[in-house]
């Protein structure tokens, strides 16, 4: 028993004992390492209830926990702001134990630890935290605010280059109305509505939220209005099946254009006179991109007559290989079928 009571006494860890036998449970015996932390004197504690600790800023409620355990003689095992003797303060982490002898309970055990370096780390962490957090909201902010600055940019120069291609539009259909019929009007007239193509995508780019995306669906349904504003719908019309699809704005303009190329040849040279007709556009989100088939039940390549002046196709196919597509031409039987496919790049 000296034994253990000897290493109790050296032990490094705060140890103290209270008689629970005596009035209001007093300190019986207290270690060389208690003392150390307390700041007090063995004379100076022992016959003194452990409340003697207690300061201000202790926490009621934890006090309120250990008075009832000890009073139901039940073990507990806390952390309380405890306060030295010089009126400092230190977190106290404790384990408080009853002890019973042959009578019933004699003792309280209460082996301890200083916890207040874990707590100013805690309290340092928490600092160094909510400083991080401040610095990244911060560059959050400078971020989103270069960003917005990016979009309105964007938004702006997809604007004026919408303007300047509405109005070389009209310019250009101003001329070729005072051109006379023939292989100049055509080609100004041709080249008019490939400029409103790319007019179109412009606005739907500058009308989006994000003009860094261009939707197909969407812009297939812009198209097919404005095509189709300009038909007899009795004798001819554009139907278009396109899935939403949402693509890199980069490829807004070469698509625009190559749709409306496609589809504006169709209408000019696979109904002849005055053959009835119809144009459908289907597109198709695949593993690699996109598949797009542009069919008429029109006369067909073969029948259709020569065009030496036309460019329409080596336009079409040129635009393909810019965006790496391939393209295939063949008669339906009546009409023609064209098969695109397009690799996707990831939206910007």
């Amino acid at each position: 028993m000296a034994t253990l009571v000897d290493a109790f006494a050296r032990s490094p860890s705060p140890m103290v004992i209270t008689d629970a036998r005596a009035p209001d449970n007093p300190i019986a015996w207290a270690n060389d390492a208690f003392l150390q932390v307390t700041g007090y004197t063995a004379d100076e504690i022992v016959g003194r209830n452990c409340r003697m600790l207690q300061g201000p800023a202790t926490d009621r409620f934890t006090v309120e926990r250990i008075r009832s355990a000890v009073q139901a003689a039940e073990p507990i095992s806390v952390e309380l702001l405890n306060y030295r003797k010089d009126g400092t303060t230190f977190w106290n982490a404790m384990t408080i134990t009853p002890v019973n002898d042959a009578e019933g309970l004699a003792f309280f055990y209460a082996a301890q630890a200083d916890m207040t370096y874990v707590h100013q780390m805690e309290v340092s962490m928490r600092g160094t935290n909510d400083e991080l957090e401040r610095l990244v909201n911060a560059r959050t902010q400078d971020l989103t605010t270069a960003l917005e600055q990016k979009t309105a940019l964007l938004h702006e120069v997809d604007h004026r280059v919408k303007n300047n291609l509405q109005v070389i539009s009209s310019l250009m259909l101003l001329k070729a109305r005072r051109t006379p019929e023939g292989e100049a009007r055509d080609a100004l007239q041709g080249m008019a509505e490939r400029i409103g193509a790319l007019s179109t995508a412009h606005r739907m780019l500058y009308s989006e939220g994000d003009c860094t995306h261009f939707n197909l669906g969407d812009f297939a349904a812009e198209f097919l209005a404005d095509m189709n504003a300009g038909l007899d719908p009795e004798r001819r019309r554009v139907e278009a099946d396109v899935e939403s699809i949402a693509v890199a704005a980069a490829m807004a303009a070469p698509l625009a254009l190559m749709i409306h190329e496609l589809t504006a040849n169709a209408l000019r040279h696979a109904f002849p006179g005055e053959r009835e007709g119809r144009v459908s556009i289907v597109a198709r989100r695949t593993e690699r991109g996109i598949h797009m088939t542009i069919r008429d039940d029109g006369v067909g390549v073969a029948a259709a007559a020569p065009n030496p002046a036309g460019f329409g196709r080596n336009l079409v196919e040129m635009v393909v290989r810019q965006m790496r597509g391939t393209i295939a031409w063949a008669d339906a039987g009546p009409g023609t079928t064209v098969d695109i496919d397009i690799p996707l790049q990831q939206p910007a």
